[in-house]
């Protein structure tokens, strides 16, 4: 650590942690400090890290000790994830096989949409609700009428027309 420079180096051994792993710590850093990767002669790697603002002694020992937990908890996601690795890929394998299975057509169920008034069970709908209904209603989607009368404009509901329920207007 160089308190004047205002920078930290640190050595990293390679046999312990990984490329990838130390790529991956120093991108957590990236916006605190300008980071520079070399090769040490002892095939070592060397993290110079400049740090972007003004830091005493103190504080460049905290940021290094930060780094070095950012370190090791990449390289443990590392080690997991190569670990977990077929599993991962059995299950996507899995989820795409089945979502490109297709039955042959006259087995395909309708989706929601295509579905009619009459094919969709709405369990909010009551006797009242189904005197409202009009043959204009009819040919609209469920999903399209309005029984609480919540798309109406005001002017058009309170002023014009009587809302079609029997419950009384609070």
């Amino acid at each position: 650590m160089a308190k004047k420079e205002n920078k930290t180096v640190i050595l990293i051994n390679p046999k312990l942690y990984s490329l990838e792993a130390v790529y991956g710590a120093a991108y957590v850093f990236l916006d605190k400090a300008y980071i520079y990767l070399e090769q040490d002669s002892r095939s070592k790697i060397k993290v110079n890290l400049k740090w972007k603002t003004k830091m005493t002694k103190k504080r460049l020992e905290v940021m290094r000790g930060e780094f070095l937990n950012e370190l090791l908890n990449f390289s443990l996601r590392e080690k997991i994830s190569k670990s977990n690795r077929k599993i991962r890929e059995y299950i996507v394998a899995r989820a795409l096989a089945s979502a490109s299975q297709e039955g042959p057509p006259e087995q395909k169920k309708k989706s929601f949409l295509e579905k009619g008034p009459s094919d969709i069970a709405v369990p909010w709908r009551n006797k009242n609700q189904e005197q409202c209904r009009t043959e204009e209603s009819d040919k609209k989607p469920v999903w399209t009428i309005d029984t609480k009368g919540i798309a109406v404009p005001w002017e058009e509901k309170y002023l014009n027309k009587k809302p079609c329920r029997k419950e009384k207007i609070r």
